[in-house]
């Protein structure tokens, strides 16, 4: 899956991705996408773990990616994300996940992924469902063209 047109986007702007060291990365596969997270003082816990919070983050934005990467033009925001934790992570490691499109629907989509540490050990698997909707700019030519009006 190609995601260097949303890798793109992240990258022009502060957000929960860039704020967390998220990196995104194509693959060659058109249901898989991967993204890699170097666990420090922006993602951890007071305890020097990876925060699962921030494994859900990862996830959930990693799935959004997968998604927007997949339906130019629309916005894709999750509406579900349930996760399992299997394992700690100490400060210093990165973890890298991949993200699986079990279903594309034409309003939604699911996907499952896992994250996993350097040794290719399951960190937490997720369940991310995501809600494709128009953006405004698709709204308003729908909405011209239901009313009979043209783009020339």
């Amino acid at each position: 899956m190609d995601v260097e047109r949303i890798k793109q986007i992240i990258e022009r702007s502060s957000n929960l991705s860039t704020a967390l060291g998220m990196e995104f990365i194509s693959t060659p596969e058109e249901d898989i996408c991967k993204a890699t997270m170097h666990v420090d003082e922006r993602n951890r816990q007071p305890f020097g773990f990876l925060s699962g919070g921030a494994s859900l983050a990862l996830a959930e934005n990693l799935a959004g990616v997968g998604s927007s990467s997949i339906c130019p033009g629309k916005i894709c925001v999750g509406i579900n994300v349930s996760g399992s934790h299997v394992k700690a992570v100490v400060e210093g490691e990165t973890v890298t996940a991949t993200a699986r499109l079990v279903q594309k629907g034409r309003k939604l989509h699911v996907w499952n992924v896992d994250v996993r540490d350097s040794q290719d050990d399951l960190i937490s698997t997720v369940h991310v469902t995501n809600y494709i909707i128009a953006s405004k700019k698709e709204d308003s030519r729908k909405g011209k063209e239901q009313s009979g009006e043209r783009k020339e």
